[in-house]
């Protein structure tokens, strides 16, 4: 599967959410998550443009990787993303077995999340208003889809963030930001 996305920088949030429940949007909640980023033993993800993290949100735990970005207005990429045992314990666990084959832990993102669902141009469109610990608020549009409907899929999430307003893009991920924010290399 490909997740892809654009964000936004700053949006006008309390405008942005009347024009989503304007257009049908659903909330689907507000959570707070915590993405543990690491590099692997073998490559330098900064390098080659890849991503892998252990997300918490409350209790759930997921191992995610992201391939390489693909060309273009969206950030296109191959997503894996592994539903793991619930709890602290089975974080804290994962992360010492990472390190321990050699990932290296580099930055905690830690973000409060709006989710807004919604069906627009035959996808399953979510939305999220994001506000990124030392980093800012942002609004991402993103769609999972299968490599053959990619295409359609980048014009949806970019039809979409023009008929929110959505203006002020913003290609780097937070990982990235945030390094820069606290003056590490990204």
């Amino acid at each position: 599967m490909l997740e892809i996305e654009v964000k936004y920088l700053a949006p006008d949030r309390k405008a942005l959410e009347a024009k989503l429940r304007t257009l049908g949007a659903r909330e689907a909640g507000e959570h707070e998550e915590a993405d543990h980023y690491f590099n692997a033993p073998d490559r330098d993800f900064r390098t080659t443009d890849e991503a892998f993290r252990i997300r918490r949100i409350g209790a759930q735990n997921f191992l995610t990787y992201k391939g390489p970005r693909q060309a273009g207005p969206t950030k296109t990429r191959p997503e894996i993303e592994v539903p793991l045992a619930d709890g602290e314990a089975a974080a804290k666990d994962l992360g010492e077995l990472l390190q321990h084959l050699g990932y290296l832990p580099v930055a905690i993102v830690r973000k409060k999340r709006r989710v807004y669902d919604m069906k627009r141009y035959g996808f399953d469109v979510h939305v999220s208003l994001d506000d990124v610990d030392q980093v800012g608020a942002y609004a991402e549009v993103e769609i999972v889809a299968e490599e053959l409907d990619a295409d359609a899929a980048r014009a949806a999430v970019l039809a979409l963030a023009a008929e929110l307003g959505l203006s002020n893009s913003e290609r780097r991920s937070y990982l990235q930001l945030l390094l820069e924010r606290i003056g590490q290399q990204s």
